[in-house]
């Protein structure tokens, strides 16, 4: 039996929310790691290229709360005798369950409540499954976006899975193709991306699984070394098996978050496991472009169990396994221009001997584990597997299942209008018929291309193409978003110039108003305009005081510069409503804690304050519990520092 269908399953979940309306411009992006001895000076180098200041053009995904409802997910399902796959199109293409028939269990970390939180690059994220990071490092941009999904009908009558995207920060187009073939032990995926630019782009790639974490759970790979972070101290040469006094491999025995990419030779095959105390558990292959292995642990301290609750409420603990293009994430590998890199992954039941896969002797379970998996899917197969993905990889869509952004219709139109051939798209079609949400989210823009006035719109872009154009338009809302243009590329005095042209016309909208000087603000403080700076951010936030994103930035701002005053005032103006959202409470608190109203805050954090979009290990909480509580202890809610 092989099948694959399309249909729905149903989730307990928050609406994902609208996007924030401001444009990502200041260079906000962190690098988590700091490289220690013992790192090759390679992969030095490889960290230090390709880094980007923030992510520009997407916006923000923030909107989301954690009020949790029944929601019909559309989904792909695709089965065989051994396995079922399901698939959610509208959520990344995420691969969210993966069932293996024979021991009856899941291999993935699947569970039916789906919680988005701030860890992704646009924050939205959700834990479960396995997902696609592409770009830079951090949980991809389109990880909780439509994509073009569609089957494909092979020669010999076989369906494919096929998903696809125009990635808008590196601006190549990505796909995922998955197939299900009968009989197989193993769910394969093969990943192209393509590079339609005359000149190179960083790229970024890492396949990321999460699965089960329990008491006797054992990660193995074909490495003894790895390069190890905790995210505190430099990332240094590690033995995992002897890692701070304890064998690491055992996902328990970590005390706290840590990563470990594992050391594999260039010319040993590429794999990673995850075994429970049966020796079941996600087996990930991969043909040697995929070069890079993982694991992360969230650790057994208060934090990481509190984030674990926080991204699946009640679905139990879990872990990381991740496959990737470089051989750590702190890199990006320089693509060629016109490049086009493929590889095959495959994801089945390890099926390992516990004995041997739990083994004290860790080259023993290596060993063990390599004789395994080449039973399980030899390397023969993934390269025929390979030849076999490539073959079909122009096929045409026998079958539409959902659309997915109307980005790369416009970056088509983009290159055609400057004469500039684009990739062919016959395999992977953006849509010629968009939805009224792609007319609005890009009819600004392919009016601009055609010639006509540029009116304004809610959506960014980037590119010399694009400033081009709007400086050649030179009315108001060209000229304010060629300012935001520059502002996001970091020419801060070009920003500023531009945000005056623009503030001084007389036909620039309402909206367009407030996010110039919202940008006029922030370039006044990276340029060292601190008084000037909050004060036109306090400005612009009360011109549109019911937005809540401007409104908590108006007020972080002030308080880290040191007008609290300030940041409280703007929060007791906000329309009704608004002091009841949980970074704006958390916010007031931290107001009012800095004017030395230590015991107003107080009360604020005893009567409860829930950040949905609180950070990945940010302790504000419970610092300033500590500050004005002292001696008492911090409540578990409060608790989400990963050490």
């Amino acid at each position: 039996m092989q099948n694959l269908s399309f249909s729905t399953i149903t989730l307990n979940m928050a609406e994902l929310g609208p996007n924030s309306p401001l444009p990502v411009v200041a260079a906000e992006m962190d690098q988590p790691y700091r490289i220690g001895d013992g790192v090759p000076e390679e992969l030095q180098a490889a960290a230090r290229y390709g880094q980007v200041p923030n992510m520009f053009p997407y916006l923000i995904q923030d909107g989301y709360s954690r009020e949790r409802t029944a929601h019909e997910v559309p989904a792909v399902v695709l089965e065989n005798s051994k396995l079922r796959a399901v698939v959610l199109p509208t959520l990344g293409g995420r691969l969210w369950e993966l069932f293996d028939k024979a021991s009856g269990k899941h291999l993935l970390h699947t569970h039916g409540t789906l919680q988005f939180a701030n860890i992704a690059l646009r924050k939205a994220w959700f834990a479960g499954g396995l997902e696609w990071n592409i770009g830079t490092r951090g949980h991809s941009p389109t990880t909780c976006d439509r994509l073009h999904t569609a089957i494909v009908k092979t020669p010999e009558g076989h369906d494919v899975l096929r998903m696809w995207e125009f990635e808008r920060l590196r601006e190549v187009v990505f796909q995922v193709d998955m197939w299900l073939p009968e009989d197989s032990d193993v769910l394969l995926t093969a990943v192209r991306i393509r590079n339609p630019h005359d000149h190179e782009v960083p790229m970024y790639w890492w396949s990321n699984a999460a699965v089960p974490e329990t008491a006797e759970t054992r990660v193995v790979a074909p490495a003894s070394e790895a390069f190890g972070s905790d995210y505190t101290t430099d990332i240094a040469r590690v033995r995992p098996t002897e890692h701070e006094g304890m064998d690491a491999t055992w996902l328990v025995n970590s005390t706290h978050a840590a990563d470990f990419f594992f050391d594999i030779q260039p010319r040993h095959r590429h794999w990673i496991a995850a075994v429970d105390r049966d020796g079941d558990g996600l087996a990930m292959l991969s043909t040697s472009l995929l070069r890079g292995k993982k694991l992360f642990v969230w650790g057994q301290g208060d934090g990481g169990k509190r984030w674990q609750e926080w991204l699946s409420p009640g679905a139990g603990h879990y872990a990381e396994i991740q496959a990737g293009l470089a051989q750590t994430q702190f890199e990006h590998l320089a693509m060629p221009a016109g490049a086009e890199w493929s590889w095959v992954e495959a994801y089945g039941n390890a099926k390992l001997d516990p004995a041997r896969s739990h083994s004290q002797d860790w080259d023993a379970a290596v060993t063990h584990a390599s004789a395994r998996l080449e039973e399980l899917v030899p390397d023969s197969e993934l390269e025929i597997a390979l030849a076999e993905a490539a073959r079909n990889y122009a096929l045409p869509p026998a079958e539409m299942l959902v659309r997915g952004s109307a980005w790369g219709a416009l970056e088509s139109a983009r290159w055609r209008h400057w004469g500039r051939e684009w990739l062919d798209e016959n395999g992977t079609p953006f849509a010629e018929d968009p939805t009224p949400e792609a007319i609005e989210e890009t009819g600004p823009w392919h009016s601009l291309l055609d010639g006509a006035s540029f009116l304004g719109s809610g959506t960014f872009v980037a590119g010399a193409d694009w400033e081009e154009l709007l400086a050649k338009d030179g009315g108001a809302e060209a000229q304010f978003h060629l300012a935001t243009m520059k502002h996001a590329r970091q020419d801060l005095q070009g920003a500023l110039a531009g945000y005056g042209t623009a503030l001084i016309a007389d036909n620039l909208s309402p909206r367009s108003t407030v996010l110039a000087h919202r940008g006029r603000a922030l370039a006044l403080l990276a340029t060292g305009n601190i008084e000037e700076g909050v004060a036109e951010l306090a400005a612009a936030s009360r011109l549109e005081p019911s937005n809540v994103p401007l409104l908590s930035e108006a007020m972080t701002l002030s308080i880290r510069h040191g007008n609290p005053a300030q940041a409280l005032a703007l929060a007791s103006e906000a329309p009704a409503g608004m002091s009841d959202v949980g970074r704006i409470r958390f916010l007031t608190a931290l107001a009012l804690a800095g004017l030395g109203r230590g015991q107003d805050a107080a009360a604020v954090l005893r009567s409860g304050v829930e950040i949905p979009d609180i950070r990945e290990g940010e302790d504000g909480i419970a610092a300033l519990w500590q500050e004005v509580c002292p001696g008492e202890p911090v409540p578990a809610d409060y608790r989400f520092a990963m050490h």
